[in-house]
């Protein structure tokens, strides 16, 4: 059994690693969690590698893994049948696992949305997206749209005549905004998306 302290460093670090690609360092893990200690730390990584959930690999600064058993769990879950959305059908357990990692893989990130410009395509306010990191992207695609270098926004994108850009909310209500290429800077494009209701 893991300690609280053992869950919250576990927690940082697949957290981490998932966002970034690569492991934390002790000073990172130590700041993320708020712990002045880094030797407090150190601890609390020895006992998880003892433990089994992480290999530490000697002689490198960012030599925290997960083992094999636990990236499979952090990355997937398990897939237990059908449901129906229109007429009821019957339940018959499955003994599949739904893999995650092709919108939660080490390439992507998660950002939270604030606001209702994409609840037409059910993307709601408070809906975690998964992004994929491109600084390109097709007509049509959803991307994560960075402003003069300041602000950052989740919209529709349309090249149009000349060197402008359509940033299209996905809400009727709202009107689409138009700059010139060279204000706007593509960070990535949509690649998942995560509802959660407990």
């Amino acid at each position: 059994m893991l300690t609280s302290g053992q869950h919250k460093t576990l927690d940082f670090i697949r957290q981490y690693i998932a966002r970034e690609g690569y492991a934390p360092t002790l000073t990172e893990i130590a700041f993320g969690l708020g712990v002045s200690s880094k030797g407090s730390v150190h601890r609390q990584v020895q006992a998880l590698a003892e433990s089994g959930y992480i290999e530490l690999v000697a002689g490198r600064k960012r030599g925290i893994q997960l083992t094999e058993e636990w990236r499979e769990a952090a990355t997937s879950i398990p897939l237990v049948g059908c449901i129906a959305a229109g007429l009821p059908i019957e339940a018959i357990a499955g003994q599949d696992k739904l893999d995650l990692s092709p919108i939660m893989g080490t390439d992507r990130y998660a950002l939270i949305v604030k606001g209702d410009s994409m609840m037409d395509i059910g993307i709601l306010d408070g809906d975690t997206v998964i992004i994929k990191p491109s600084d390109t992207a097709r007509d049509g695609d959803v991307v994560v749209a960075l402003i003069d270098e300041s602000e950052a926004t989740l919209k529709r994108l349309y090249h149009i005549d000349g060197d402008m850009l359509e940033l299209m909310p996905e809400n009727q209500n709202m009107q689409p905004m138009r700059y010139e290429a060279e204000r706007v800077r593509i960070q990535g494009v949509l690649a998942g998306q995560l509802r959660f209701y407990l």
